[in-house]
């Protein structure tokens, strides 16, 4: 199947949008059930957009960052995928399967672009000591503008080169295996970064118990094969009904807390 000049014109720009709305905007254009219609649209084809993009939902809906540390790209592979399943019509299984080293040049991608505007952060503290704002806002405009351009290109040119692109990409990831090795090592090393600094802003000792019950209840899901794929999703919900508890217990306490003092406060007026 050919692309149209338009085609290729609006795919980039729709990639260019997802890849900075994966951290900006809605923060939610980005996920293949999403991005895999709109590209299926653009392709003529939305059924088959609709049933790549919510496959390629299910095989990343356990996958998120942590601190800095990446999964495997949902904005690139999402795309890959529907471009590969409508243009060269394969099943949603094949299509989703070929997409995946894309998505992983995408988690790398992400993790150098982490690295190369690391050194910005000082001269962003530069400028809000100086009070100038646009200067911070021009910062962030760059840092978006690299990751839209970056992910559009990668996605522009699979479309373009097809599964030959695909193999082209994996060996290049073997041929220069050391590169790849030190991105995954920057991006584990950013995991430990991102807890460590989410610890110092958020820990209290109230939480201690909740932290060490949640590292503990994550090894044992982790070495159970059957739950081990979903085990962040499990993780999650357990956090969710620990924290809609808590949520309760307090608003149950303050309530009775203010009806007792609304009381207290009656009589004491009478009595004044």
């Amino acid at each position: 199947m050919g692309f149209s000049a338009l085609q290729i014109i609006l795919v980039f720009v729709w990639v260019f949008i997802v890849a900075i709305d994966q951290f900006d905007f809605l923060e939610s254009l980005y996920q293949p059930i999403v991005s895999g219609a709109v590209i299926g649209a653009i392709l003529g084809d939305l059924p088959t957009g609709l049933i790549v993009g919510g496959t390629y939902q299910l095989m990343t809906i356990g996958n998120m960052p942590v601190g800095g540390a990446q999964p495997p790209n949902a904005v690139i592979g999402g795309v890959m995928a529907t471009v590969f399943a409508i243009s060269s019509h394969l099943d949603t299984t094949a299509a989703v399967g070929l997409a995946v080293p894309f998505a992983l040049i995408g988690q790398y991608m992400v993790t150098f672009l982490f690295t190369l505007m690391s050194p910005m952060m000082s001269k962003a503290d530069q400028l809000a000591a100086k009070g100038d704002t646009k200067g911070i806002v021009r910062l962030n405009y760059l840092a978006m503008a690299l990751l839209g351009l970056l992910f559009a290109i990668v996605c522009t040119l699979g479309m373009l080169g097809g599964s030959a692109m695909g193999t082209t990409l994996s060996n290049l990831a073997a041929k220069y295996a050391w590169i790849m090795a030190g991105l995954g090592a920057a991006g584990g090393m950013m995991r430990f970064v991102g807890f460590a600094t989410l610890l110092r802003i958020m820990l209290s000792n109230e939480f201690w118990g909740i932290y060490f019950a949640g590292f503990a209840l994550a090894t044992i899901i982790g070495y159970i094969p059957e739950l081990s794929g979903s085990a962040l999703l499990l993780i999650a919900f357990v956090g969710i009904a620990i924290a809609l508890y808590d949520y309760q217990t307090r608003v149950a306490i303050k309530q009775a807390a203010g009806s007792g003092f609304a009381a207290n406060g009656g009589d004491d007026e009478d009595g004044i």
